[in-house]
């Protein structure tokens, strides 16, 4: 997530992003020309549909578009953003992703216009979106699919069936159906599936480290509590009943996760699940679709599905990918029409198919794409990727009770999941608030 860079450092990165690859879209008679930054889809030929549509669009308004696909691995993408935000200089509109849209909103173009058009259109996007992406009232970056997942688990049906006796196909089919089984499945309910499955020799992979996936899987159970450690009027909460009570539920769950939890990296829940070492994880369906390529009896043994329900509900991990324009750019015009352009729901869907359904639409009325009934093996794997209507779930960013510019403090340095680390090693649930506490009245200076 978002680092602080020094002048020199940004200096050094804006002249390596020249290096980037990039590709350059150059039409007959030019009615003006864009430089859009895009993230480099981890499925190659996720790029390939973008650079598709792109040049359809470039095509049809004579526009010359130069496109970069920008990797976020050695965090190229983060420190592109932060050299072109200090040098006010780069491309039209760049991929942000989560709390970004607040860092930079001093320096990104109001897109209100483009948002009323396509929720006019396609209705309203989930509340993370709203949350993240509207500043003061305003839309200041438009959500996208691209990059954009659900972090639900992925379990292992034969796995789960055997050491808990947990049938995850009979409790979420693929279709729509809403089942008895599903409203027993309960963070109180999982800590039994989770005892029996670390007996195995196949504990679930929930990461404890300071990396995105444990904290967002953390930030689903605090919600699934209701606990926060900061209201939004910036009141501290940290000793609250329910931070206790999710304290208290952590101290059984923290024993039934793998021994290197604390150590945990993005990479380690992926190699868990396609190893087969572990019976669950929580990951969009990346792990299950390298397991597709390393390890195929892996992948026909796996099933997607929402998160437990805690008792303040059910709240499955979203992380959610936006396209803001620059104040400085050159074709603000040009950007939001591209922009609202690759928004529609034909090319949504024709990019969400391209990567097995692995991009996520922000907008609620486009989760009903085919692609997610037919991804295979097995089939019906990703049917409950996206949350449906009978899931009765709802998305979740970690720490959004609190006004973003305090959440991202509390995302970025881990604390939800550094407090469950903390019970793990022995801290007792006085000890662990008290360093919460500590830790949050320091982002609140």
């Amino acid at each position: 997530m978002t680092r602080g860079l020094t002048r020199r450092h940004a200096l050094a990165t804006g002249a390596g992003a020249a290096l980037l690859p990039l590709v350059h879209m150059r039409t007959a008679h030019a009615a003006g020309q864009l430089s859009v930054g895009f993230w480099d889809h981890w499925v190659p030929s996720g790029n390939d549909v973008m650079k598709k549509q792109v040049n359809a669009w470039a095509e049809k308004n004579k526009v010359d578009v130069q496109v970069d696909f920008i990797t976020s691995n050695g965090n190229k993408l983060l420190m592109t953003k932060a050299a072109e935000s200090q040098a006010r200089t780069g491309h039209d509109f760049i991929t942000l992703q989560t709390w970004e849209v607040n860092q930079y909103a001093d320096q990104l173009e109001n897109v209100d216009d483009v948002m009323q058009g396509l929720t006019g259109k396609f209705g309203p996007t989930n509340e993370v979106c709203e949350y993240l992406g509207r500043i003061k009232g305003h839309w200041l970056a438009v959500p996208t699919s691209s990059g954009t997942q659900f972090k639900g688990p992925c379990g292992r049906i034969s796995a789960l069936r055997q050491m808990a006796g947990l049938d995850v196909v009979g409790m979420y089919p693929p279709r729509p159906e809403h089942t008895a089984a599903a409203d027993a499945w309960t963070y109180d309910g999982m800590l039994k599936v989770m005892a029996a499955c670390k007996k195995g020799g196949m504990p679930f992979g929930i990461g404890l480290g300071l990396t995105t996936d444990s904290v967002d899987s953390a930030g689903a159970i605090f919600a699934a509590f209701g606990a926060e450690l900061v209201d939004g009027e910036g009141n501290l909460k940290v000793r609250s009943d329910a931070v206790r009570r999710v304290l208290e539920y952590a101290k059984e769950y923290v024993g039934y996760l793998p021994d290197d939890a604390i150590s945990y990296d993005d990479a380690s829940n992926n190699r868990a699940l396609i190893s087969g070492k572990s019976a669950l994880i929580f990951n969009p369906p990346s792990a299950w679709a390298v397991a597709k390529r390393d390890n195929i009896k892996v992948a026909e043994d796996c099933w997607t599905f929402p998160a437990p329900a805690g008792p303040k509900g059910r709240f499955t991990p979203y992380f959610s990918y936006f396209w803001g324009i620059w104040t400085f750019s050159r074709n603000k015009s040009a950007a939001k029409e591209l922009i609202a352009y690759l928004c529609q729901r034909e090319q949504v869907e024709e990019r969400c198919n391209v990567v097995q359904g692995y991009d996520m639409p922000p907008f609620e009325s486009m989760l009903d794409f085919k692609i997610w009934d037919q991804v295979e093996p097995p089939k019906g794997t990703l049917y409950n990727y996206p949350l449906r209507k009978w899931h009765n779930a709802r998305p979740s960013i970690a720490a959004s009770w609190a006004a973003p510019d305090v959440a991202v403090q509390i995302y970025n340095r881990g604390t939800l999941p550094t407090m469950f680390a903390k019970l793990l090693t022995g801290a007792s649930i006085e000890q662990t608030m008290a360093w919460a506490e500590s830790e949050v009245e320091g982002f609140l200076r």
